[in-house]
């Protein structure tokens, strides 16, 4: 299962023809059984899709998601976000986030 606990999931995989990793933050106002380890419905979810051949990457990012999730006052914050803008800021401003690729 993707489901980790804590009203956390991260569904994921590898696409091919897909050309850079790509995520999509969910809150649901109700939650979702997920199967998740402690058997708690989900409520927020982030999907993360990876290029095929990304086999590393693709742990990588699992890893800084999971440890960003890991935090239960950064998933209150996540929560409570209010806004798909504030997510995103609380999301980029993580300490841990992993660099952004220079274009």
């Amino acid at each position: 299962s993707t489901g980790l606990g804590n009203g956390v999931a991260i569904p994921h995989g590898r696409i091919k023809g897909l050309k850079l990793p790509m995520a999509a933050v969910l809150l649901l106002e109700q939650p979702i059984g997920f199967d998740a380890p402690d058997n708690q419905p989900v409520d927020l979810l982030i999907f993360l899709l990876v290029p095929e051949a990304a086999t590393q990457k693709h742990l990588e990012l699992l890893s800084d998601i999971a440890a960003l999730l890991s935090d239960e006052a950064r998933r209150a914050a996540l929560r409570s976000s209010g806004s798909a803008h504030r997510l995103h800021a609380l999301i980029c401003d993580w300490p841990g986030q992993p660099e952004q690729p220079s274009h």
